[in-house]
């Protein structure tokens, strides 16, 4: 079977649409869990909880810069913590109002995936925004 997979312009970037098919052929359980489902890893879990390379973090499933490893500090929630977005547009937020809490969801601008959410209780002299993003909806790009 063809790849469906289609393209629509949308606020300056070619928005990724799939299937619940096709999403789950090209992601593992749990990235497809996060980014589909919404769904959370358990913390102090992730594989880049505690990574500190130099890296830019591109969305596991359509590969859109998210965050740089510049912006990532360890905010000791143990979830990969940011700063800020690499760039305003990769991220856009909602309002969630699932398990019985009030908070603003982010996910990917270009495939809508579900990253985690943000906080306002981040590092003051950065903007105090704490990006509490699952490593399962993330993937390293090493070197830059």
């Amino acid at each position: 079977m063809a790849n469906k997979e289609t393209s629509t312009k949308g606020s300056g970037s070619e928005k990724v649409v799939k299937t619940d098919a096709e999403w789950r052929a090209i992601l593992s359980p749990q990235q497809f869990h996060v980014l589909r489902e919404k769904g959370t890893e358990r913390a102090f879990t992730g594989e880049y909880c505690a990574s500190h390379d130099r890296t830019m973090y591109v969305c596991a499933g359509c590969g859109q810069e998210l965050f740089g490893s510049d912006a990532k500090y360890d905010s000791g929630s143990g979830w990969p913590s940011f700063t800020a977005p690499a760039a305003p547009s990769s991220v856009e937020v909602e309002t969630d109002e699932g398990h019985g809490m009030v908070r603003t969801e982010v996910h990917c601008s270009r495939c809508g995936g579900h990253l985690g959410h943000v906080f306002p209780d981040g590092p003051s002299d950065a903007g105090g925004l704490r990006y509490c993003i699952n490593s399962a909806s993330l993937k390293a790009t090493p070197g830059r």
